[in-house]
């Protein structure tokens, strides 16, 4: 078996770095080690408008549910609202989204093998078991889009990423206040340096949390269960459980001379809401190009490295000095925090400038209308470094 470029893992990232690869001339294989695209799912399955158009695909049968806004829960209860004037996101569902992409990817002419694990890599080659018999496969670049545990990063020696949450999730039958509207709970008893969410869609929920090392995260999801919104809301089943960990913050190397790391294996999230599919999408494109001319020796993979850090890297970077800093609050500070968004100037600058991919747009537009002082007061010194 001989491929110009090699992907490992089918997710949104190996999808797309594939077609993209097989778009400017290589020949590309696509492996995943599961029976199935899609599964197991470890994503919330909210993502955003400008993620979706990323991806290339347009509005399907996975999009469950269009979200217009958020309510925000303080530790002490008040309620944020915050309101877009049209379509934030989507609640997607994952098996069928993934299918769709992996779909694109084989319609541009990649190969692709199921229930294949990748085992190692040489000069030239990689080796998997692909249906329980060993296999070599001869190609000049690998892409690792296999997630936080990437094995093709270990294989090749580079470093892992800054930090890791680990979350819980599961569906459930709930009465949300609005359908179109997340509901985001925050608070050091419910999910200790990050948030707990209740994404609702069709009558259901998905309820979840993702949080700090340490304590297992079902320990909190019970909190949050019993948290009074949650409580007045969830009816009952739990179905559809997921576990899982984001990965946050990308490693300082994500190539080498023939691999290249994308997605979650590079830690290519957002560290303000842990979603990665319109930053793995972005790089994922520049993978697939670079991958496809490195074969051809006409560029070599580091360009990859300098190309996806200039696209994301310094969104990547301001969005981490705000997680560390938010992730420092006590709740007493998250509720002043809390309580100085729902001032009605701010409320309206959220509404006006909030991005889920870009949250730098939104803080600068904050700065500059005169909340310098305050913001710097709520979040600490953390937050000089952005200023």
């Amino acid at each position: 078996m001989n491929y110009d470029v090699a992907i490992v893992g089918a997710g949104p990232a190996g999808a797309i770095a594939a077609k993209y690869a097989a778009l400017n001339g290589a020949s590309t294989l696509l492996i995943e080690e599961h029976a199935s695209i899609g599964s197991p799912v470890q994503c919330t399955g909210l993502i955003s408008t400008a993620a979706l158009r990323e991806c290339e695909i347009g509005e399907g049968s996975y999009v469950l549910n269009r979200m217009k806004g958020a309510f925000v829960y303080a530790p002490n209860g008040e309620e944020l609202c915050v309101q877009g004037k049209d379509v934030k996101a989507y609640v997607i569902d994952r098996k069928i989204f993934d299918r769709a992409l992996a779909e694109r990817s084989l319609d541009a002419g990649v190969d692709m093998l199921l229930k294949t694990r990748f085992i190692g890599t040489e000069k030239g080659k990689i080796t998997v078991m692909s249906s329980g018999e060993k296999k070599e496969i001869h190609t000049g670049i690998v892409i690792g889009a296999d997630g936080i545990q990437s094995s093709v990063g270990r294989a090749a020696g580079l470093p892992r990423c800054e930090k890791f949450l680990s979350g819980i999730q599961f569906e459930a039958p709930y009465n949300a206040k609005d359908p179109e509207f997340v509901e985001i709970f925050t608070g050091n008893d419910i999910a200790p340096g990050f948030f707990a969410w209740a994404v609702p869609f069709n009558g259901l929920a998905r309820i979840g949390l993702a949080k700090n090392p340490g304590v297992p995260a079902r320990y909190y999801l019970e909190k949050l269960l019993k948290h009074p919104v949650v409580a007045s809301r969830h009816r009952g089943s739990r179905t559809e459980f997921v576990l899982g960990g984001i990965p946050l913050g990308p490693p300082k190397k994500t190539a080498t001379d023939s691999v290249m790391l994308v997605g979650d294996a590079a830690g290519q999230v957002k560290p303000t809401s842990g979603g990665g599919i319109y930053m793995g999408a972005v790089c994922a494109k520049i993978a697939g190009e670079v991958a496809a001319r490195a074969s051809r020796k006409e560029a070599l993979p580091e360009e990859y490295e300098k190309r996806w850090r200039g696209a994301v890297g310094r969104e990547l970077a301001i969005g981490m000095r705000i997680h560390k800093s938010l992730g420092k609050l006590s709740d007493e500070n998250l509720n002043e925090f809390i309580s100085f968004l729902n001032k009605p100037d701010i409320r309206d600058a959220i509404a006006e400038y909030g991005d889920m991919d870009h949250p730098s747009i939104l803080l600068q537009k904050l700065i500059t209308s005169g909340n310098k002082k305050q913001l710097i007061k709520l979040l600490g010194v953390a937050f000089k470094t952005l200023i």
